[in-house]
């Protein structure tokens, strides 16, 4: 052991004695901590989810020499309230 951790063990220790195990809590501090990470980890989540619903994925063709199809494009639709005529 070098010099300086023989110096924090002599240190550390009787203060580790002094506290009493069954009395040590995290306290108010430790709540308020916990209750933002949760909060954040909800917020995260609940994003998460939006975005998802967003995403519009196609899974691609099994075999490997098979072009996906063709997605029809806005221009070919239409636009709201138009019909096309061929």
């Amino acid at each position: 052991m070098s010099a300086t951790s023989t110096l924090a063990m002599t240190h550390l220790v009787p203060l580790a004695k002094d506290l009493d195990e069954n009395k040590v809590t995290p306290g108010v501090l430790g709540f308020i901590v916990f209750a933002v990470i949760g909060g954040a980890v909800w917020l995260l989540m609940k994003s998460m989810n939006k975005h998802m619903k967003r995403v519009d994925f196609e899974e691609a063709p099994e075999e490997p020499g098979k072009a996906p199809a063709a997605a029809p494009t806005e221009g070919a639709k239409g636009t709201k309230g138009e019909e096309r005529t061929a």
